[in-house]
């Protein structure tokens, strides 16, 4: 889809990554870009038009498909990080991160569908990442989420394909933003990577994979767990 002249509206638009896209979006001409947060009053992008918005809740993406129902690209971006582990932590956080991620997404391109279809199809870009495919300990919850929510862009590309409606899916690393401030890692500008994702959105790209980890990671699917996880791979006999 072309965004020059589109109405496009950014989940979690107010910080990180969903700030960047705001501000891409508006840099490549979008008529209109609303900015969706459960405080728009921490909008501050020029030219923006602050929402309120929370993914997790129903009333709440319901006031905002009726108030912005001339949505052509919907960006779901609003994301949590709980840290919550596998084999510790209370069981609370897998359900706020999968709430987010994955029913959040369902519940916002469920509701901006009707949307989408009378703006002749337009386009949802789903944030995903790296994590949608390989898993850390201390990230168990969020990268299980992830891994959720790509099935769910799957089904929705398959789903919405008839209406015409494009889905895209952006799969990254870290990226220097608050959400992962303290990991000491190689981090993507997220302000190149808001524009590498529309720029994939305008080619018409399934997925982009914005960073070189997300590439190596996606091209080593096919080795199985081992090459995955290399600290599971059993020694050669001797």
């Amino acid at each position: 889809m072309q965004i020059n002249g589109s109405v496009a509206l950014v989940t979690g638009g107010n910080r990180g990554l969903g700030e960047q896209f705001v501000r891409a979006l508006l840099d490549a001409g979008a008529a209109k870009v609303y900015a969706g947060s459960r405080d728009p009053r921490k909008v501050t992008v020029p030219g923006a038009v602050p929402l309120a918005l929370d993914v997790t809740d129903a009333d709440s993406v319901r006031a905002a498909a009726e108030q912005a129902g001339d949505v052509a690209l919907l960006v779901n971006n609003a994301g949590s990080s709980t840290g919550a582990g596998v084999l510790d932590g209370p069981l609370d956080d897998f359900r706020t991160e999968f709430d987010t991620h994955v029913l959040g997404t369902l519940a916002m391109t469920r509701a901006f569908a009707p949307a989408l279809a009378r703006a002749g199809g337009g386009a949802v870009l789903n944030v995903l990442s790296v994590l949608s495919w390989v898993t850390l300990p201390p990230s168990a919850g969020y990268s299980a989420a992830k891994s959720a929510a790509w099935s769910i862009t799957n089904s929705a590309r398959l789903a919405l394909a008839g209406q015409g409606t494009q889905v895209t899916a952006l799969h990254v690393g870290y990226m220097d933003t608050d959400m992962a401030a303290n990991a000491d890692a190689p981090k993507s500008d997220p302000a190149k990577v808001a524009r590498l994702a529309l720029d994939g959105v305008e080619s018409g790209l399934h997925e982009v994979l914005a960073d070189d980890l997300s590439r190596q990671v996606r091209a080593g699917l096919s080795g199985g767990v081992a090459a995955l996880y290399p600290q599971l791979a059993r020694p050669a006999a001797g």
